[in-house]
């Protein structure tokens, strides 16, 4: 029996050990949300930075096409001077202006693309992370269930070992030890009263007798009857 509960201490302690030395799931799944937390930040900055991009491009594509509009007017102005040179000269900064707004819009559609893109990530790491955290109170409130069932089993355990179940049979035993003792010395004590009494009937006849004795010393005597009293019991 010793050598079992010996066995069985070293499991315990094993098991103990791996548990222990075991990725704590609260710790774990809190981390993994703050970094899923973390990314969803980088990822609204980058779709900020992005619409910002995006914001400024348009600005200066809607520039570009007020400059080319202006130049297109100079132009038309130097035509009605007869100054066809300047004419020419203002036409052509105008096509300059119009290919960088075309230029810039063609960005601007990449740049919607992208935008819409992160959009749609950042959407889906949200959703991501609100079914993490739901998964995490779950998967958090079964481990600490977990371990407060282990922590029963053990003490379930220790109260069941045979050093415990032992020490019960040893109290046991000292209990029915007491009480034997107890009800020994209360039959010795009515032993005791008992033969105090019949000791007390057997004197009564002895007196008896020896007053009897006394009455037949003095009828042998001769006393005359009545002239003397028989002695008192005193």
């Amino acid at each position: 029996m010793g050598l079992l509960d010996r066995l069985s201490r070293v499991i315990r302690a094993n098991l103990n050990s791996a548990v222990n030395q075991a990725e704590d799931p609260e710790k774990i799944l809190e981390q993994a949300v703050e970094e899923m937390q973390a990314n969803l930040i980088q990822l609204r900055q980058a779709v900020a930075q992005a619409i910002a991009t995006q914001k400024r491009t348009e600005r200066q594509s809607e520039q570009a096409n007020r400059t080319a509009q202006e130049w297109y007017n100079r132009a038309q102005l130097a035509l009605q001077k007869g100054e066809d040179a300047m004419a020419r000269e203002a036409l052509t900064r105008r096509k300059t202006y119009l290919d960088t707004a075309t230029a810039m819009d063609a960005q601007i559609l990449q740049q919607r693309d992208v935008v819409e893109k992160l959009k749609a990530n950042m959407r889906v790491l949200e959703g991501k992370i609100t079914e993490a955290k739901t998964k995490k109170d779950m998967y958090v409130a079964r481990a600490r269930s977990a371990a407060a069932s282990q922590r029963i089993q053990e003490m379930i355990g220790q109260v069941g070992t045979p050093g415990a179940i032992a020490a019960f049979d040893r109290m046991e035993e000292r209990v029915m030890e007491l009480e034997a003792r107890s009800e020994a010395v209360a039959e010795l004590n009515a032993g005791d009263d008992l033969e105090k009494q019949f000791k007390a009937l057997e004197q009564e006849p002895d007196s008896i007798d020896a007053e009897l004795a006394a009455m037949r010393a003095r009828l042998m005597t001769g006393s005359e009857e009545g002239n003397s009293l028989p002695p008192s019991a005193s």
